[in-house]
């Protein structure tokens, strides 16, 4: 059985509900028949990994009709952020199209997967890495493009703060920019170098690689957060070194 085959069936077997279980279940109609589905609960993957990909897909199919078009750089991108195995092209493309033309708003997919992983912020903020990625893909973030994710962002749970630090991660260098570096540890410029400490530890324990693989999630993200952790250190390093020189010229 196939890999998506696998995923939809034993997500049916969970019973998502909402807007990702409608998802599920149309995907379904087109490629799991009844003996393949009860053949799908014994090897489906875990409930959260389905549900992170799902959303994933879901979420990276409403920001395509943001600016319109689907350039090829985002399709690629796309394939960067999930490695689609040998015969499986298809099928994605078939999930992509249905949430694509689904009824269901972005947003009631938002905010299902950010009930479903509101025990665990991280991985929200996996998903809208893998989101800017795609995003990025032709070079540039549009108006319309930062303004999806940013309400894709409220509907996870994260404000405005969150949004900037998150967004810091891909907008703009981060080397001997210290304010982009306090964008991204998430503290004010004056933070004490404690403080600097503090919030550089907390955010490379929540985004280090092995947590990635810890949490079940497509390994595709593990370059992601290997990205956003040498993105973190670079941050921590810029401060670290602003406040040494700061000290040493008093």
């Amino acid at each position: 059985m196939s890999f998506i085959g696998r995923m939809v069936g034993g997500a049916l077997d969970r019973s998502f509900g909402g807007p990702l279980g409608a998802l599920l279940e149309g995907v379904a109609d087109h490629i799991v028949h009844r003996h393949e589905h009860a053949h799908a609960a014994a090897d489906a993957d875990p409930r959260r990994r389905v549900a992170f990909t799902i959303a994933a897909i879901a979420l990276g199919a409403k920001m395509a009709r943001v600016d319109g078009a689907v350039t090829r750089e985002e399709v690629a991108a796309f394939h960067d952020v999930f490695e689609i195995p040998p015969g499986e092209e298809d099928h994605v493309q078939l999930v992509f199209d249905l949430a694509r033309k689904s009824a269901h708003g972005f947003d009631s997919y938002a905010r299902q997967v950010g009930r479903l992983f509101a025990d665990d912020r991280a991985v929200l903020e996996h998903l809208l890495d893998g989101l800017f990625h795609i995003a990025l893909a032709d070079g540039a973030l549009c108006r319309a493009e930062d303004d999806y994710l940013s309400e894709v962002a409220r509907h996870f749970g994260f404000g405005a703060d969150d949004y900037a630090r998150i967004r810091a991660h891909h907008i703009a260098p981060v080397e001997d920019d210290a304010g982009n570096a306090c964008r991204i540890l998430g503290i004010a410029p004056e933070a004490p170098l404690e403080e600097i400490r503090l919030a550089y530890h907390r955010l490379v324990l929540e985004t280090h690689p092995d947590r990635v693989i810890a949490q079940g999630l497509p390994p595709e993200y593990v370059a992601l957060a290997t990205a956003r952790t040498a993105r973190i250190n670079t941050a921590y390093d810029t401060l670290a070194r602003g406040r040494a020189d700061a000290a040493t010229a008093r």
